[in-house]
């Protein structure tokens, strides 16, 4: 009990709380009713012992606190620091390290009498050893408890560099916007057009019954792919209403020979124009691969926007919340508008040549804009590659120039997504794959450039060859599921599992391996297990055992440094748990793994130990829930990557070190989660954390309607497999010399 008088002490004197605080949200209240033990609206000395509190508060000097008095004091606090809680200033409900880090005013790492404020004196007792100094664990150890008994919450804190800075979401998906700012109820110029068959028609032909759908679409953008589906049923269901289909594809890139593919795979029959030049593109102002215009027999246009909401940007629903589309054509066919008029459509960006850009630039296309992309992008992003289209020739990276600037400037591409070093620090990370400072700037100067100057041909850089299978080599074993799983083309599908066995006689020791998809679209990440010969392989520890390899887009492949292996034992069964996206048509996927073998014994062994939360409770409808947890170090640790995992509501993960002596800091911090991109952060050098080192992970999560991935913002979320369900899993690579022996493993 006398821990939490002295705690009370230190939120009410030493972390000042003003009239701006105490005003919002009834916190003057909050604290007297934490006070008031016994309920009957009056603090006695025996409920608050600090005298030296007790008696600021007693303003009438009759032996009790009454909540006017504790106004009272709280109002004059504030007064004397101008009307409020100075910016900076922490409350009770503070994270406990803001609070520490308030009163540590010469940032030594301890409390001392001369940094306590003089009511708060007594928190000497938060002095465990009773070495006259009150060490940072020692205090948030003790604010912590307070909290936790008091049902404080404090929020995340802000990330390292950006103080209270919010990160930018990545889930993006359609917002309504206001019609009259996009064109909605004006009358559409009557173009003419060419149909990918040659046939010449106007606007106002196809129109000319009950009104006409125009769709954008791509057979390289993943969004568009994944709705093409939906316009095979759609153009069924307009026909049916007589409403005409006009699909248009507006990538000068893309092939005749493929876009009628991918309409005849779909059902297509509807008229489609390959708008090479942007002439419909320009005339409708259209936004993105996927949007739609609803134009009426009048050529007034009548909506604008997504098809609906079952796709984004980075997300795939089951199913779709709201129709637009649907509900734009029912209330044009009644003679009434919609009731939301548009929306912006998540999909690739379409840019309108010399739109928005006036500035100059000396960056060319062939000099700089190839190379840099070459070194960052083109790996990923070539023809027969793993991502949906190509960044290695000029027409592909004119039809993605607005995209490239998006993800550029919102910080998605390159996939990175750990907070940046310091300012003048190195980053701690060997495959850190963040854009540079001046390769992002000479990008975005040229994208944003007038002309956008291609130079001269002869700058270009040499093309990048992509050759072979497996980027490890020919393997000496490759695993695979053994046999197919048939993905559907649409919506969503559970997480899938497979075991294969192996028939190795001895024990091998795996110096790289590679995890192949044969139908990389659908993959979104697999997680490998090896299980020891006779174990129960249906027992998967839920993801907490640990992982043998991993697989994202991007970083399904690891050669380990030489003399560091893996072990796979001698008749060792190997499990995939695999996540599939649907993609836009149904296929068939049987992932495999490659492994490289050793050539001599090495001499450190790889491992990787999991630290989970499984004791999730995540509230309906919260936008930023907090969950911690916390594990000793059971042996020296050597640390070589962390990985976090969470779901499709994880909004942010850190993970931070105490060490014996009491030394913290942030081992990575990642400020804004983004479940499409499962990856490992890989050390430059080896981090030791110390046996009896405690590794805290706090995790933040969104459970909102706003988050556009959530499959349902009304439900408490608990840990589960799927991913409507919710992991907190902070992964810790790390290797052990091999003989050696360790205690407590």
């Amino acid at each position: 009990m006398k821990l939490r008088y002295l705690l009370l002490a230190l939120v009410l004197l030493a972390a000042g709380i003003g009239l701006a605080e105490s005003k919002k949200g009834g916190k003057a209240e909050a604290i007297f009713k934490r006070a008031d033990l016994n309920g009957d609206g009056k603090v006695s000395k025996e409920e608050l012992p600090n005298e030296e509190t007790f008696a600021r508060f007693d303003v009438n000097g009759d032996g009790v606190i009454t909540l006017e008095e504790g106004r009272e004091v709280l109002e004059k606090a504030g007064a004397s620091s101008g009307g409020g809680a100075s910016e900076g200033t922490p409350t009770e409900s503070s994270p406990p390290e803001r609070i520490f880090d308030y009163l540590d005013k010469n940032h030594d790492g301890v409390l001392t009498d001369d940094e306590l404020p003089q009511q708060a004196r007594r928190l000497k007792a938060l002095d465990l050893d009773k070495d006259g100094r009150i060490t940072r664990v020692e205090a948030l150890e003790g604010i912590k408890r307070y909290q936790e008994k008091n049902g404080i919450t404090p929020p995340a804190s802000p990330t390292p560099g950006e103080p209270g800075e919010a990160a930018k979401p990545v889930v993006i998906g359609p917002d309504v916007i206001k019609g009259g700012d996009v064109g909605v109820g004006r009358q559409v110029p009557d173009f003419t057009f060419v149909t990918l068959e040659g046939k010449e028609q106007r606007l106002s032909e196809v129109a000319s019954g009950k009104g006409v759908v125009i769709a954008f679409t791509s057979v390289t953008c993943p969004v568009s792919q994944r709705y093409a589906p939906v316009l095979g049923r759609l153009q069924k269901v307009l026909g049916e209403k007589g409403v005409a289909l006009l699909v248009v594809d507006p990538f000068a890139s893309e092939e005749p020979a493929e876009i009628t593919a991918g309409l005849a795979q779909r059902g297509l029959s509807a008229p489609c124009v390959h708008d090479k030049e942007k002439a419909v593109t320009a005339i409708l102002g259209a936004r993105s691969t996927t949007e739609v215009f609803l134009v009426d027999p009048k050529r007034t246009l009548i909506y604008r926007g997504a098809i609906d909401d079952q796709y984004g940007l980075t997300y795939n629903l089951d199913a779709p919340r709201q129709s637009y589309l649907a509900d734009a054509v029912q209330a044009m066919l009644s003679g009434a508008l919609p009731h939301v008029a548009a929306t912006n459509a998540p999909g690739c960006e379409l840019d309108h040549p010399g739109e928005n850009r006036v500035a100059g630039t000396a960056v060319t296309y062939h000099r700089d804009v190839a190379r840099i992309l070459q070194q960052n992008c083109v790996q990923c992003h070539h023809d027969g590659g793993i991502a949906p289209f190509a960044l290695d020739d000029l027409a592909e990276v004119q039809d993605r120039a607005r995209t490239i600037k998006r993800v550029l400037e919102n910080g998605q591409m390159p996939p990175w997504f750990a907070a940046p070093a310091p300012e003048g620090s190195e980053s701690p990370w060997v495959n850190d794959c963040s854009l540079g400072g001046r390769d992002k700037a000479d990008l975005l100067a040229w994208l944003d450039s007038k002309d956008r100057p291609l130079g001269d041909e002869k700058d270009a850089p040499t093309k990048l060859q992509f050759t072979g299978e497996w980027s490890i080599g020919t393997p000496d074993l490759v695993v695979q599921i053994p046999k197919p799983f048939s993905i559907k083309a649409e919506g969503y599908m559970p997480y899938q599992f497979a075991v294969a066995q192996t028939t190795l006689t001895e024990d091998k020791w795996v110096a790289a391996y590679e995890v192949l998809p044969t139908e990389r679209a659908v993959v979104h990440h697999v997680i490998v297990q090896v299980h020891e010969k006779g174990s129960k392989v249906r027992n998967r520890d839920e993801g907490v055992g640990g992982f043998f390899a991993a697989y994202v887009p991007g970083n399904g492949s690891r050669v380990y440094p030489e003399g560091f292996a893996r072990k796979l034992p001698a008749g060792a069964t190997v499990s995939f748990q695999i996540h599939y996206t649907p993609c836009g048509r149904p296929v068939e996927e049987q992932v495999r793994i490659g492994l490289v073998f050793a050539k001599t014994p090495p001499r450190y062994e790889l491992g990787t130990l999991a630290i989970a939360d499984k004791d999730l409770n995540i509230p309906p409808g919260d936008p930023s829930h907090v969950e911690t947890t916390e594990r000793a170090t059971p042996f020296d640790v050597n640390a070589m990557a962390f990985m976090p995992h969470m779901h499709v509501r994880g909004k942010s993960f850190r993970y931070e070190l105490t060490r014996p002596d009491g030394k913290q800091e942030v081992l990575l911090d990642i400020p804004r989660y983004d479940f499409n991109w499962q990856i490992r952060y890989e050390l430059k050098q080896p981090l030791l954390l110390p046996r009896g080192s405690r590794v805290k992970l706090t995790a933040t999560f969104d459970n909102s309607a706003a988050n556009k991935a959530n499959p349902d913002p009304t439900k408490l979320v608990h840990w589960g497999q799927q991913t409507y369900d919710e992991m907190m899993i902070g992964y810790i690579e790390y290797f052990t010399p091999i003989g050696s022996s360790v205690a407590a493993r």
